[in-house]
């Protein structure tokens, strides 16, 4: 088993976060109507609940397919549905990568792809965790012949609490006006990251 397995793995949520069940065996449809509710509050109305319903179990869907250890909607306004996506996953040290170091999660995060809106912006820094990386990346999404199309924003961290395995930390979100207090959100959160061993 991986020394990943044999670890806890926590993180901060903040109040106006909806956590989606990637890893529960739950009727989607149901949890995302409760959701809905909750977050609506007592006065949300049925069409607004309707709509977050749709929305948070697309969300659970989506988040599902990738297997992160915990994924989170992010829905301060619930009249104007999910504002973010957050992410937390685990990369684990194979035969091709037998040690997972900042550098490698750098290289990782910061690599180009096809979509890539503009070069990615990397900085180091030191977390509770341990070192990590902080990237900033934008991709554009469902592009038309002349290439225009939604931008999609991401701020991520790449951190290293062990060499065998990491963790990255990834917010994602197309509201553009929103991106510097997103980015202030996804700083403040890497750094409620714990983890404990299991061997601890």
């Amino acid at each position: 088993m991986p020394e990943f397995s044999a670890s806890t793995v926590r993180m901060q949520a903040p109040d106006d976060a909806v956590s989606l069940p990637v890893r529960d065996l739950v009727d989607l449809e149901a949890w995302a109507a409760e959701a809905a509710r909750r977050r609506a509050g007592g006065d949300g109305d049925q069409r607004l609940i309707e709509a977050l319903t749709d929305e948070l179990r697309e969300a659970a869907e989506d988040a599902r397919g990738r297997g992160p250890v915990t994924a989170l909607s992010y829905v301060p306004e619930p009249r104007l549905g999910e504002l973010a996506r957050i992410e937390l996953s685990a990369l684990v040290a194979d035969d091709t990568y037998p040690k997972v170091t900042v550098d490698l999660l750098r290289r990782y995060l910061t690599t180009p792809t096809e979509i890539s809106f503009r070069p990615p912006e990397s900085e180091l820094r030191t977390l509770p965790v341990g070192p990590a990386v902080r990237v900033r990346h934008a991709y554009v999404q469902d592009a038309d012949r002349d290439g225009t199309g939604t931008v999609l924003e991401t701020c991520a961290y790449g951190m290293c609490p062990d060499d065998k395995w990491g963790l990255v930390l990834l917010t994602s979100w197309r509201a553009l006006a929103h991106t510097d207090a997103l980015c202030a959100l996804t700083d403040s959160l890497a750094r409620t990251v714990t983890v404990t061993s299991g061997s601890a």
